[in-house]
């Protein structure tokens, strides 16, 4: 969400300077009224677009930005019988997760849906390791998955010594 408002900006610093050339082109008025008016409807087109793409999955061939993670927590996986591979994830050192899209492919699907599963039975989490290096479509079956347990609670130590308390009436020093 953070890099939106440049993408935006960049559009609107686009829109204007595609205007200003059509205004300043020697042509007939009406064309040049025309030219800014495409240039205005341009500019909230284009937000409300990028605001609904933010709502919708991304394919993972489009991801170049966290293309070098090494590892990624699943946090939801959601099956689209034959077409896709919804896959919410988050990434190490963000809070805010990321959704994906896979194309169907049946070895990751079951991998997939084992991995969740055992994940749920023991109160675990399911870590991807390197999410995006494969180059084609048969390499996703041989996703690493990984499962990782909770952490165990502290151990409670034995008691040692007892706590000296101090008792004004004794007059004793702690």
């Amino acid at each position: 969400m953070d890099i939106l408002i440049y993408i935006f900006t960049a559009a609107a610093v686009v829109a204007a300077g595609l205007a200003a050339l059509a205004i300043w082109a020697p042509r007939p008025t009406p064309v040049r009224i025309g030219a800014l008016i495409v240039a205005v409807l341009f500019l909230p087109i284009a937000y409300v677009q990028s605001l609904e793409m933010l709502s919708r999955a991304k394919p993972v061939s489009f991801e170049w930005f966290k293309r070098t993670q090494d590892t990624a927590q699943v946090l939801s996986i959601s099956f689209d019988e034959g077409r896709k591979i919804y896959l919410w994830l988050r990434f190490a050192g963000s809070v805010e997760p990321r959704a994906y899209e896979i194309p169907w492919n049946i070895r990751l699907a079951e991998k997939l849906e084992d991995a969740a599963d055992d994940a749920v039975r023991k109160n675990s989490t399911i870590i991807i390791k390197e999410p995006f290096y494969r180059r084609s479509m048969d390499e996703w079956g041989d996703l690493n998955v990984e499962i990782i347990p909770p952490p165990l609670p502290p151990q409670k130590l034995p008691p040692g010594m007892a706590p000296k308390v101090f008792n004004p009436r004794k007059g004793d020093s702690i």
